[in-house]
């Protein structure tokens, strides 16, 4: 039996789908949901082998939640996005039903998929495609113990590499997040986040000063009191931008 949960915030959205669906004897709905919130936690409950997504909700949109997925089932978008990300889709042979779709389309999607059964690698290089975008790219979201948290990118103080992962650290606190330091990077804004040491990231509003650390090597010392290491190469990148 193949397990498929539905989430989308609208109600009729969902019926529709909950009704193409019927259809197929050896699918089973194990969960519907209204927001990425509430995927999130049925997924991770019921392990699904398919989920139908809507892309555009509130609270956190279908992109952010499959970023909080340490493992991602596959995945059907029903979206009424734009162009851009229909293009990514098909760059990346991951399906999705385009609003308002009808039983034939949804039949059709559904056979691709029984046939094909796409990679998660798939869904994984669509997602950072996406991230490029100027809409997608102003917030980070990350899955604490019992909770989601969204952190837009001007509240970032500085990011820290760690291993596979990324510290980012706030006025708040600090928080993991499953990205390179290359994505950040790429990413955030040039004129306010300066990649000052292999390691780091520094937002130049937060930067009171800059002292030396050692002959080769300076830190950046922030509002924070936090000091974050500055590398040979990034000083000079750093008193440029800086302007000192």
């Amino acid at each position: 039996m193949i397990k498929a949960i539905v989430i989308d915030d609208e109600p009729l959205a969902r019926t529709i789908v909950l009704e193409y669906i019927s259809a197929y004897p050896d699918m089973q709905v194990v969960a519907e949901c209204n927001d990425g919130f509430e995927g999130v936690k049925a997924i991770q409950e019921h392990k699904p082998d398919l989920i139908f997504l809507d892309i555009q909700m509130p609270k956190i949109n279908g992109f952010e939640m499959l970023e909080l997925l340490d493992e991602r089932p596959a995945v059907i978008f029903t979206t009424a996005f734009d162009e851009y990300a229909l293009k990514a889709f098909e760059v990346h042979a991951t399906d999705y039903l385009l609003k308002p779709f009808t039983k034939e389309r949804f039949d059709a999607a559904i056979t691709k998929w029984k046939n094909v059964r796409p990679a998660q690698s798939a869904t994984d290089d669509l997602l950072e495609t996406i991230a490029m975008q100027p809409t997608q790219n102003q917030r980070v979201v990350v899955k604490l113990k019992d909770k989601i948290k969204i952190i837009p990118f001007h509240e970032i103080h500085y990011l820290e590499a760690e291993g596979d992962y990324v510290m980012i650290h706030t006025q708040e606190g600090r928080y993991l997040k499953n990205k390179t330091m290359s994505f950040f990077e790429k990413n955030l804004d040039p004129t306010t986040f300066n990649r000052c040491h292999r390691s780091y990231i520094v937002n130049l509003t937060q930067i009171t000063r800059i002292e030396v650390y050692d002959k080769d090597n300076h830190v950046a010392i922030l509002r924070s009191g936090a000091k974050v290491p500055v590398s040979r190469n990034g000083y000079g990148k750093l008193k440029e931008m800086l302007g000192i």
